[in-house]
């Protein structure tokens, strides 16, 4: 059952937050009731969903008006703030209900034209229907039990059976006038309903107050869970937890998906370079209860739940069966050029239909259901991923619920096309141009050190998402949680024994593969050599030039995996062509890292595979801590500035100039067994 999350205090101190003006304190419960229906995952996921509530303003005349404010493209309920709620102009939309008809471009021109607020997001798609009603507050979800009530084919009988008179249903239309038309003639046959069912779509809740529509929203939702129940005779599994099993063989399967998928892009658009997509793995209790069925087949060509998740999933998932899957790369490709073939057939008869005006988005799955291993959401980010991988949790929740009480029927290809090549649905997507290193997956091993940290915040702000390896979990906590939300990384050894191959099965979990290794972990051990202990060196040799070449063959045999190259970038030292003294231990192995790195690109280099370096001097890092820079200075006679500013530019250089000199051999598509300098200038370590 979904919990009810008012709570009377908490609204209270939106409330005290807005000031005096009445109406911002009234629009404020509208934003703390928005909240706690956008965080509860149970109610809306990815943007899904909108609120609205009527108010009095005064204008800039002075003049007492109506005003709408309904949530703006692009803010997620869960955080939402009153910006967020744009306000609009209520009696110049109630105008438009006279119309006959409406164009989604004048539709939208005119709610922009009657903002408050200029600089407003646009208004919800479904502003009209919001404005249509006429209660204060309006709310509208696609809870899981909605759905599966939405997608039912008797869908009428069972609200009539649910909720008597207190709930109508209103026929599936694309959002827009016609349906905020077609809403409002059903409310005013039934004046005197708390909601409507929007038949394959969702659940609309309203009332005088924020709490009676919230409250209203909630016990709809219960009422669907408990009917759901009582018929199917079970409860659904929960789409949390997951698989050890499944996600061990996840190795196997993702990036030889990844690649293959990444190959049919790269053609589609014309484009060699092309990054591959990233993964979701999704292997909850009620995705391991799911794929035990044994009408998955009919199943993954049902459709989604609500129109509303094509653009994040498409039309159908890519579904590879046990046999599929041991039949190896050339099956799985050829489930995928088969995909590819149907979808392009659902292109062409329905844009024929429309008269061929669509260009088609790219043809590869958005979705993949994985016997064995999970569903998986796959687009160009991991943030996209998430939200296709999330709805597809989702949809299965809804297609068992439907499927036990009387059948999952969601809208016809038809209809879903319409929605998947609506204008206003595709910008949602966004159009600007990606970031550089949208795709890319990076992993950087020393990831919570100084370095590391500063290499993972200059990728991820050209839009890679970071995989940290780090020995102490504290590190990485701290450094995931400065990178933010979409990233990912596991605490290990990276000397130990499988070390490299438990690192690039965990990123694999993550997001389904890799692009670029940062192999940058290192730590320095002192000493004059005809004193230094053979333990000693080996020590530094596992950490130093081994872990270096585990971590570098592990990443080669995943890029190989792929088929679509990759990148190695290994963090070497100066001190591999320039010795200091009592440095020994250290630079030796990192000499050898240095031959590793040419002798790797030798290699590698007809695989696609760059491998480059860097070349770094005195840097606040490691054994260059601040009592070693105080120490060191002394003995020289200067101050610390004086001393970690000893190069030929008389600057510091700093563990970002690092992180920036990768991102830029990452960037440098043509160049591979190069060293870059990154040490202010010091003559005696140049390499040329």
């Amino acid at each position: 059952m979904v919990q009810n999350r008012w709570n009377d205090a908490e609204a209270q101190k939106f409330v005290d937050a807005a000031g005096d003006d009445p109406a911002d304190r009234e629009l404020a419960l509208r934003v703390y009731s928005s909240r706690i229906i956008g965080q509860d995952l149970n109610l809306v996921l990815h943007g899904g969903g909108n609120t609205s509530c009527k108010l009095k303003r005064r204008d800039i005349f002075g003049h007492e008006i109506d005003v709408l404010h309904v949530k703006g493209s692009g803010w997620d309920l869960g955080v939402i703030e009153a910006a967020g709620l744009p306000g609009v102009r209520l009696d110049n939309l109630l105008e438009l209900r006279a119309l006959d008809a409406l164009s989604d471009e004048d539709m939208v021109n005119l709610q922009r034209a009657n903002l408050l607020d200029s600089t407003s997001p646009n208004p919800s798609v479904e502003t009209l229907l919001h404005a249509f009603l006429p209660h204060k507050y309006v709310d509208h979800t696609h809870a899981s039990a909605m759905l599966s009530l939405a997608d039912l084919p008797d869908v009428e009988n069972v609200v009539k059976q649910i909720f008597g008179d207190r709930l109508v249903c209103v026929p599936f239309i694309m959002p827009g006038f016609e349906l905020a038309k077609v809403a409002a003639e059903v409310y005013d046959a039934n004046p005197d309903v708390e909601g409507l069912i929007l038949i394959n779509h969702g659940h609309f809740a309203f009332g005088d107050s924020a709490r009676q529509s919230y409250d209203r929203l909630i016990e709809h939702t219960n009422m669907v869970e408990a009917w759901l129940e009582k018929t199917s005779g079970q409860v659904p599994a929960p789409a949390t937890g997951g698989s050890g099993e499944m996600t061990a063989r996840a190795p196997d399967i993702l990036p030889m998906l990844r690649g293959i998928i990444g190959e049919a892009n790269a053609q589609f658009t014309g484009n060699p370079d092309m990054a591959m997509p990233v993964m979701d793995l999704r292997n909850g209790d009620n995705v391991q209860t799911f794929f035990k069925r044994d009408d998955l087949a009919a199943l993954s060509r049902r459709g989604v739940a609500t129109p509303d998740h094509v653009i994040r999933t498409k039309n159908y998932p890519l579904h590879l069966t046990a046999d599929i899957l041991n039949g190896g790369r050339a099956a799985v490709k050829a489930a995928v050029d088969g995909f590819i073939a149907e979808y392009t057939a659902y292109f062409d008869e329905n844009n024929a239909r429309l008269g061929g005006i669509k260009t088609m988005l790219a043809p590869t799955p958005n979705l993949a259901w994985i016997e064995g291993v999970g569903v998986v959401g796959i687009s160009a980010n991991a943030k996209a991923a998430s939200a296709a991988s999330d709805l597809a949790a989702q949809n299965i929740t809804a297609m068992t619920n439907g499927e036990a009480c009387g059948g999952f029927y969601p809208v016809s290809p038809q209809q879903l096309f319409d929605m998947e090549y609506w204008s206003l649905e595709q910008a949602k997507l966004g159009k600007g141009k990606p970031p550089a290193l949208q795709g890319r997956i990076v992993m950087i091993t020393g990831g919570g050190g100084a370095i590391g940290l500063a290499t993972a915040q200059a990728f991820a702000a050209l839009g890679a998402n970071i995989f940290l390896v780090d020995l102490e979990q504290a590190a990485l906590d701290k450094a995931l949680d400065t990178l933010g939300a979409g990233h990912g990384g596991v605490a290990l050894d990276i000397t130990g024994d499988g070390a490299a191959d438990q690192a690039m099965a965990a990123c694999i979990a993550r997001f389904g593969g890799l692009d670029i290794l940062v192999s940058n972990a290192g730590a320095a051990w002192t000493g004059e050599m005809a004193d230094l202990s053979d333990e000693t060196l080996r020590r530094s040799f596992e950490l130093n030039f081994f872990a270096h070449r585990n971590f570098a063959t592990a990443a080669a045999n995943l890029f190989a995996t792929q088929g679509r190259g990759g990148q190695i970038l290994f963090n070497v030292s100066k001190q591999a062509v320039n010795p200091g003294k009592g440095f020994g231990a250290y630079g030796i192995p990192k000499a050898a890292t240095f031959f590793l790195l040419r002798q790797l690109a030798l290699e590698l280099g007809p695989a696609g595979v760059r491998v480059n370096g860097i070349n770094a001097d005195r840097i606040r890092s490691g054994l260059l801590d601040e009592a070693f820079v105080s120490e060191r200075a002394k003995a020289r006679g200067v101050d610390e500035a004086t001393y970690m500013a000893g190069n030929l530019l008389r600057r510091e250089v700093e563990a970002r100039h690092v992180g920036e000199a990768f991102v830029a051999l990452a960037l440098s598509e043509r160049t591979t067994a190069h060293v870059m300098t990154v040490d202010g200038g010091n003559i005696e370590a140049a390499l040329r």
